[in-house]
């Protein structure tokens, strides 16, 4: 909940933080960066929890991200401050797969489907508050609390969690970090390198023409080498995860940017009206999540009527540009689409921990948050592009959004009802 609370309350903050330092000009890659080191570190923690169990690299994950934001919230410059975001990216990736595995490690399989609900669950709050309280400590006290105030009560979390699987045998599995390693870091910089590039190209416009290319061409090259064989064509069983939940929260996210600008530009709302909206959205998914979690709602009825109610979603938002429909559909809108997606994206997590062998749990989680990053980051890019090129069509972004959610619940059936178990790692 605390690094959920972070990313969202940056956000607002970080208007701020830009105009005090005078670094408008890195303002992207202050997002950027923290994706990039995710990317890294997701790869490594993967193989590090799988080696030496969970409560190592959570442990440096917590260290990291607590330096991290040291180093943004005493930043005397914007370059200072892109290297503490930079530091917090390596934590958060190392946390959140590592976290992965100890569900994997400490928790029956009967339970992993609560587990992830209540992960899901933990995003809701920060949505619904951290924006409002970011704003608070800008225009009161100083951004710079917005970091220093959750490096505060980071550690003292981290020891409740620490207390708490004390006594709990969640060591490493069989398989160890392998040959290879180095060469997967290598890939992961690659493609965190060209995810940067197309999320930064794509921001800049017509001028970030050749940067979003040559992201677009780096990544064909490096993706390939950190997801399963078979991935890219949607082989069934456990190659189809990254890319299904990529295609889930992808297809949100891009929903997500949108939304605020045209309710504000077509529709006369205000911008706290508009972030209403997507605070609905929020307690959609925590809602699915929970019903996912605590029903007996079957796996691929989960995945593919997540993805159909999402679609929904994303339909009627697009009705909301008619002036004769009510802006209360933009309501309704999101709170299917986050149902969808709380469907979607536990169920995900819990097979593929069920689809790993014993020792594969982290570099399976690994190449599922890798997948999700990445494909989120061209789904985003892909909408804004195809926004500005249509003459900020937004119907353009919304159709291409709708094309997303459909395609993975076409795709469900392939991850759901795999032929066989096996791990997600790349062979050759």
């Amino acid at each position: 909940m605390l690094t959920a609370f972070e990313a969202m309350a940056v956000v607002t903050a970080m208007p701020s933080v830009a105009r005090e330092l005078g670094g408008s000009h890195l303002y992207h890659l202050a997002f950027s960066a923290t994706l990039a080191a995710s990317v890294i570190a997701t790869v490594l923690g993967g193989r590090w929890a799988d080696a030496r169990g969970p409560m190592r690299p959570v442990a440096v994950g917590v260290a990291t991200f607590v330096v991290g934001l040291l180093v943004a919230g005493f930043a005397p410059t914007m370059e200072v401050l892109v290297a503490g975001r930079f530091i917090q990216g390596l934590g958060t990736g190392l946390i959140q797969v590592s976290l992965y595995v100890l569900v994997a490690r400490a928790y029956p399989a009967d339970m992993h489907a609560r587990v992830f609900a209540l992960f899901s669950a933990a995003w809701v709050i920060p949505s619904m508050v951290g924006p409002a309280i970011a704003g608070t400590i800008v225009e009161t006290t100083s951004w710079r609390w917005v970091f220093l105030g959750v490096a505060l009560i980071v550690v003292p979390a981290a020891l409740v969690l620490w207390r708490g699987t004390s006594g709990t045998d969640v060591s490493g599995g069989e398989a160890g970090t392998g040959p290879g390693i180095g060469g997967k870091l290598v890939w992961a910089a690659l493609t965190a390198v060209s995810a940067a590039l197309i999320q930064y190209g794509s921001a800049l416009g017509a001028p970030g023409v050749p940067l979003l290319v040559a992201g677009v061409v780096l990544l064909a090259v490096a993706l390939p080498r950190l997801l399963p064989k078979g991935a890219l064509r949607a082989a069934r069983g456990l190659p189809t995860g990254p890319v299904l939940r990529g295609l889930a929260f992808g297809s949100l996210t891009a929903v997500q940017v949108l939304i605020p600008p045209m309710l504000y530009t077509t529709r006369g709302m205000s911008a706290t009206a508009a972030g209403i909206v997507l605070t609905v959205g929020a307690l959609g998914w925590s809602a699915g999540s929970w019903i996912k979690g605590h029903t007996r709602i079957g796996d691929l009825a989960a995945l593919r009527g997540g993805a159909l109610l999402m679609a929904a979603g994303f339909a009627l938002v697009a009705l909301v540009l008619v002036d004769s429909v009510p802006v209360a559909v933009a309501y309704v809108a999101m709170a299917l689409s986050g149902l969808g997606i709380g469907a979607m994206h536990p169920t995900v997590s819990v097979l593929v921990l069920r689809m790993s062998k014993q020792g594969e749990e982290g570099q399976n989680s690994a190449a599922l948050g890798v997948g999700e990053s990445v494909i989120t980051v061209v789904a985003v890019a892909g909408t804004g592009a195809l926004f500005t090129a249509t003459g900020e069509n937004y119907l353009a972004g919304f159709g291409l959004t709708l094309a997303l959610a459909l395609l993975a619940a076409f795709l469900a059936p392939r991850f759901a009802q795999p032929e066989k178990g096996g791990s997600m790692e790349r062979s050759g």
